[in-house]
């Protein structure tokens, strides 16, 4: 799940890009705005099946939206998903979007608290760790680790970059170059995004996940902006 340029405001459907209408349109800003996205389900797809027996069960946080699921869906036909995000609209946009692949996929409104105990063999967070507040995503990380069976595999990957300036402010104008910010627009999204996401610098991110339980934590992808890791519970 991911609205790259413009942070959630959580108060109104008008300017929340994971309610109402912006929901319904979400699934063409990601393969825009993310540096080899389809490459990024490929390779999340590989690197569980590493893993993820043919018949497992993978934890999908963050799966409003439905692209990964089906993605993955699409590759593994004896897996089942259960896929959690806050979002009813955008859990909606997963229904659409996963098809006839809704038998093998149980949705569900809320946060990691909401996910089902498990244990899954796998699970993955794309494009959503930068919207949970920091003091929040290590809790995160550790309840997802506690669903997973021991050794399970977790792929990861969100925005992370240096956050030391004037290295920080040249990463979110990066950002919203590729992203295709107009200018005009440029300094409220700059202001939006280094104010109302979280983001961690990629060493930070690393140690989240070790002090999380997770064990050979290794970046995999890294596309401007963005960095992936799989590590595993």
């Amino acid at each position: 799940m991911t609205s790259s340029d413009h942070p959630p405001a959580p108060t109104s459907h008008q300017h929340n890009p994971f309610a109402g209408a912006a929901a319904r349109s979400y699934a063409e800003g990601p393969p825009r705005k993310v540096p080899g996205f389809a490459g990024l389900h490929r390779m999340t797809s590989q690197l569980l099946a590493e893993r993820v027996p043919p018949t497992g069960r993978v934890l999908v946080l963050g799966a409003g939206g439905g692209l990964e699921l089906k993605a993955l869906a699409d590759d593994h036909p004896g897996w089942t998903f259960d896929g959690v995000d806050p979002s009813a609209d955008m859990l909606a946009l997963a229904t659409d979007i996963i098809g006839p692949h809704a038998p093998r996929v149980a949705l569900h409104e809320g946060t990691i608290e909401t996910a089902p105990q498990g244990p899954f063999d796998g699970a993955v967070c794309l494009l959503t760790f930068h919207f949970i507040p920091r003091d929040q995503r290590l809790a995160t990380l550790q309840q997802l680790r506690a669903r997973l069976v021991p050794g399970a595999p977790f792929v990861c990957a969100h925005i992370s970059f240096a956050q030391t300036e004037p290295e920080r402010s040249q990463w979110i104008a990066r950002h919203l170059a590729f992203g295709g910010t107009p200018p005009a627009d440029a300094a409220g999204a700059h202001q939006a995004m280094s104010t109302r996401l979280s983001i961690l610098s990629p060493e930070d991110d690393e140690a989240m996940l070790a002090q999380a339980g997770f064990t050979g934590v290794s970046l995999f992808y890294a596309g401007l902006s963005f960095r992936g890791w799989v590590s595993y519970g």
